[in-house]
């Protein structure tokens, strides 16, 4: 349970703090940001430094229980010097796993789906049939304040053309569909004719089917048939996550100037921001989201929609 977080009262924050990364960036890595943010990166793990109005908030993070003391241990040694007149205390939270954090508790998700524009009637069975058709699966599925941001973007962008890695039973290809211009095409791909058969009668009752070219076979495949020309105007990745830095790259070098790709599930329910946790899933998707968030190409925010939404526009 690697992770835990301690909140310092003092008025000085941003004076400590730069101390620290000055101080310890003689014998470790540390970095400051213009809005004075810190992080200090020792063999053990790393702790992120922010200022807050009333102190100085706190985030350690190594890959086991002992590593994760040790940097607690030099953080709160060296910050509890630095400020002796103040007589200091840093109070460590209790270990926590990634795997168990809530990025969405559900009292906000219950908020959250009651107020956006209400899903329809052809929204809401297939949202209903899924969860009866696939079991445990359904969770596979956006939420529907998710599907409502996709169709708000792809609108948004004028989209003409987007792409879908990740179909599932269709509820985010249809709410994709429904936000594209007149005469936009979706193409949408999977491996999967039994699942992305449960969509297809709801795409025709909404009116969009005929928007949606479904490709029954590997992304990566599709993706690399395309044009190399810059004429993808929004794409969403929601697929299997090892696979994700491929299905980014091959969307990114065909988006065109101002265009989106949203990516889904960049927490993995927490694991990402746990480093205990380094299946392939994880280091896969911890690496794109440093790559994504460095990438020249694009400018990228991530969002705490649900297990994690980031949208990057191409510059």
């Amino acid at each position: 349970m690697p992770l835990s977080t301690a909140h310092v009262p003092t008025p000085r924050p941003a004076r400590y703090l730069k101390q620290l990364v000055s101080h310890l960036g003689h014998k470790a890595t540390t970095s400051l940001t213009p809005d004075g943010r810190g992080v200090i990166t020792i063999a053990a793990g790393t702790c992120h430094l922010t200022p807050t109005p009333d102190g100085l908030a706190l985030t350690a993070a190594a890959v086991d229980g002992e590593s994760l003391a040790r940097v607690e241990d030099v953080v709160a040694r060296h910050l509890v010097r630095f400020a002796a007149q103040e007589g200091l205390a840093v109070e460590w939270t209790a270990p926590v796993d990634g795997g168990e954090l809530e990025p969405t508790p559900p009292v906000v998700g219950e908020y959250l789906l009651s107020h956006h524009t209400p899903a329809d009637d052809i929204l809401g069975e297939l949202a209903a049939v899924t969860r009866e058709a696939t079991a445990g699966a359904a969770r596979m599925q956006v939420s529907s304040d998710e599907g409502a941001l996709l169709t708000m973007l792809t609108r948004l962008t004028g989209a003409r053309f987007a792409v879908e890695v990740g179909v599932f039973t269709g509820y985010s290809t249809l709410c994709i569909a429904r936000g594209l211009a007149d005469g936009g095409t979706l193409l949408a791909c999977d491996v999967s004719e039994e699942w992305t058969a449960i969509g297809r009668p709801y795409w025709e009752r909404a009116g969009v089917a005929d928007r949606i070219d479904l490709r029954i076979a590997p992304a990566l495949e599709t993706l690399r048939a395309l044009d190399d020309e810059p004429v993808i105007d929004i794409a969403f990745i929601d697929a299997d996550k090892g696979g994700y830095p491929a299905y980014y790259e091959e969307i990114v070098r065909r988006l065109r100037s101002g265009g989106l790709v949203v990516l889904d599930n960049v927490f993995l329910g927490g694991r990402v921001l746990d480093p205990a946790y380094r299946g392939a899933d994880e280091l896969a998707m911890r690496g794109l989201n440093g790559l994504v968030a460095a990438d020249e190409r694009v400018e990228a925010v991530m969002l705490p929609v649900r297990d994690g939404v980031t949208i990057a526009r191409r510059r």
